[in-house]
């Protein structure tokens, strides 16, 4: 599975590649560190132009907080597009906001991940992901 993960904290990303390493599922895992990079990736722009290189992701997961453009704005751009708006999107974010998960949904998130506390919660929650969305579901 291709996975595009959207994430600017640099050391919440190197916790979130250990665990995805630590899985029993093998994944391909894409970074980007900013919602910019996101629209880029998927559109195949700038340095993502090359789409054998940088394949469609069967699931994106995308930080709420991030830098040039939120998680909320990639989300709207990328649920109004009709070539792509199929393409699940799970947020992973450190707000547990009623208002962040009420929006996310609206938008069109197909999930809402809170960052776990430490290492270990975040190597179960990413077995649960895991499970789900390449055991459980089946995606187009």
């Amino acid at each position: 599975m291709n996975i595009l993960l959207a994430e600017d904290s640099g050391t919440d990303l190197k916790i979130v590649l250990r665990a995805f390493e630590k899985s029993s599922c093998q994944n391909n895992i894409f970074t980007v560190r900013d919602g910019q990079e996101v629209v880029d990736f998927i559109w195949h722009q700038g340095q993502y132009a090359d789409k054998k290189k940088y394949p469609r992701p069967n699931i994106i997961v995308l930080d709420l907080n991030m830098p040039k453009l939120s998680g909320f704005e990639v989300l709207k751009r990328l649920k109004s597009d009709l070539q792509y708006n199929f393409i699940p999107v799970v947020m992973l974010t450190s707000s547990q906001q009623e208002a962040d998960i009420v929006k996310s949904y609206s938008l069109g998130a197909s999930g809402y991940i809170p960052k776990p506390a430490n290492y270990e919660d975040y190597v179960k929650m990413i077995e649960g992901f895991n499970c789900y969305w390449q055991v459980v579901n089946q995606l187009p």
